[in-house]
């Protein structure tokens, strides 16, 4: 099964709502801040809609 290592790079500050709520729903909290997520449609869509704040990179388990 393939996961995504989600890394946070930019700050949310002054960007709309909508792309903070992404942002938090992926689970990062600040910028520097990596977490794991599985590789599911839903998630590459959240990346697609805010790939100017994170850097993402597949990780094979």
């Amino acid at each position: 099964m393939t996961t995504l290592k989600i890394t946070q790079v930019r700050s949310t500050i002054g960007r709309p709502q909508v792309q903070r709520d992404t942002v938090r729903s992926l689970g990062l909290k600040r910028i520097r801040h990596t977490v794991t997520q599985p590789d599911r449609p839903e998630i590459r869509g959240m990346l697609r809609k805010i790939p100017h704040l994170v850097e993402f990179e597949e990780v094979q388990d």
